[in-house]
């Protein structure tokens, strides 16, 4: 039977895998872009694919969403990420960090809730290695994914008689465009296959979608070998 689907962060990386594999078995899909000519590209780059627009660095923007009325799944798979000392981010830096990468996934989490208990779905938090532990330089990004991660925490507890479950996906690096930039900042080489391949985290993330209604996934980490 088909399931429906709503992704952040469908156009790279991660969640352009996911996407593309829950297309390829029949589910539908609805993919978050942050503008109609993005919209475009997606439906171009997915077929099959439906689209809505709201931009993440604006969470107020998804408040105006009409979402289908069941989901299955909610994965949050956009984030951003800018590198620095807390000596030299500027406010500018942490807020769009906090903004997309944490308080637009709750805002977006808020407004699906009454179509993910319709279905009994499940929310997805792609995270990040940085929301288990902060190292120097990656004080804002670390401090997004460890608050995603509190929210997690407490809606899993929130909705739990619902039956919506969630589940926090914890990625080491990944070969991917963020993973790019980050070298970039970094001053460093890029080698993406010394990285984990975003196929191995979407399978995981399947996983995930797939459980039986007999478990939950509360945490899983991935790490490169």
């Amino acid at each position: 039977m088909s399931r429906t689907h709503l992704l952040t962060g469908a156009g790279s990386g991660i969640g352009a895998v996911l996407a593309q594999r829950l297309l390829g078995r029949g589910d539908e899909v609805v993919a978050l872009a942050r503008s109609e000519e993005r919209a475009q590209e997606l439906a171009a780059d997915l077929p099959g694919v439906t689209t809505v627009v709201a931009d993440l660095a604006f969470p107020e923007s998804v408040g105006s969403l009409v979402l289908p009325e069941a989901l299955d799944s909610v994965v949050h798979a956009a984030g951003v990420v800018d590198l620095g000392s807390v000596a030299e981010l500027d406010v500018e830096a942490w807020s769009t960090q906090l903004r997309v990468n944490l308080v637009a996934p709750a805002a977006l989490t808020r407004a699906a809730l009454p179509a993910l208990r319709a279905a009994r779905g499940t929310v997805v938090f792609v995270n990040s290695g940085a929301g288990l532990a902060a190292h120097p330089q990656w004080a804002a990004y670390a401090a997004s994914k460890h608050g995603l991660r509190a929210l997690a925490d407490a809606l899993r507890g929130e909705e739990a008689e619902s039956g919506v479950r969630v589940t926090s996906v914890y990625p080491g690096r990944t070969a991917t465009p963020m993973q790019e930039q980050v070298h970039a900042q970094e001053g460093k080489d890029y080698d993406p296959a010394a990285w984990i391949r975003p196929e191995t985290v979407a399978e995981a993330i399947l996983g995930v979608l797939d459980l039986g209604p007999d478990a939950t996934v509360p945490d899983l980490t991935i790490r490169p070998r």
